[in-house]
C-alpha cells in the first residue's frame, strides 16, 4: 500500500514537472518570437521581423473612428535596415494553449506616444508566428516643469 502511494506521487510530481518545463518552454518560445518584433523595429532589423511575423499577417487599428488595416509586408518594409528608433519595449503578459497564443506588449516612444500592441500567434511547423497584430496608442505624458 505504501509503495503504491509512494509511487503515485512520485508520478504525479514527475508529471507536473514535465508539464511545467513543457509551459515554460512555450512561454520562452512566444517570448523570443515578440522579442524579435520588439527588437527588430528598434534596431532597424527587418529580417528579425520576417522571422517573427507569417508572410500573411496584418495589422489593425483605428483611427478617427475608422478601422486601418494594414499589411505585413508594407510594415516591415517602413523599418529600414539599420535605422534605429527610440522605442523601449517590454512584454506584458502571454497566454497559450496548444497551438494558439495572445500576448501583450507596451511599446514606449518617448516624447510622442505609448503603443500597446495585441499579438495573436498560432505555432505550425514547430515554430509560433506572430499571424495578427492590433494595437492602440495614448499620448506620452507631459513632464512637469
Amino acid at each position: 500500500m505504501k509503495k503504491s502511494i509512494l509511487s503515485t506521487i512520485f508520478f504525479f510530481v514527475i508529471v507536473s514537472t514535465y508539464c511545467q518545463e513543457k509551459n515554460q518552454s512555450e512561454i520562452q518560445q512566444i517570448s523570443e518570437t515578440i522579442m524579435l518584433y520588439i527588437n527588430g523595429t528598434a534596431n532597424g532589423e527587418p529580417d528579425k521581423l520576417k522571422k517573427a511575423f507569417h508572410p500573411d499577417f496584418n495589422l489593425y487599428t483605428i483611427t478617427s473612428d475608422s478601422l486601418w488595416i494594414r499589411s505585413g509586408k508594407e510594415y516591415i518594409a517602413n523599418v529600414k535596415k539599420g535605422e534605429k528608433s527610440n522605442r523601449i519595449g517590454r512584454i506584458i503578459s502571454i497566454d497559450y494553449e496548444n497551438n494558439a497564443a495572445i500576448a501583450k506588449a507596451e511599446i514606449i516612444i518617448p516624447n510622442w506616444r505609448i503603443f500597446t500592441d495585441y499579438f495573436l500567434l498560432l505555432k505550425y511547423e514547430g515554430v509560433w508566428k506572430i499571424v495578427h497584430k492590433s494595437y492602440t496608442w495614448r499620448e506620452y505624458p507631459k513632464s512637469k516643469k
